[in-house]
């Protein structure tokens, strides 16, 4: 495993501090572990959702822009 030393804002810190302390994590490197697998999980659902919007966009079944598309899907999860 790489060794690291970063330096946060204290808000960031204090936040940190209270998952630990809180007993959620047992220490500052597993929480940050932990979001960056659920950053790179969420890049990878979000290049999932644009090939898809890519290869819609190019087959003609729509004529909508992937902002459009994008729109209309989240009205339809609020309904």
């Amino acid at each position: 495993m790489t060794r690291q030393s970063i330096s946060f804002t204290q808000p960031n810190d204090d936040w940190l501090k209270a998952q630990v302390d809180s007993n959620e994590y047992a220490s500052k490197s597993e929480l940050i572990n932990d979001l960056v697998r659920q950053a790179r999980k969420q890049q990878r659902q979000l290049d999932w959702i644009s090939s898809k919007l890519d290869r819609a966009e190019a087959s003609g079944f729509t004529k909508n822009t992937k902002k459009e598309i994008l729109s209309i899907s989240k009205s339809k999860l609020n309904d």
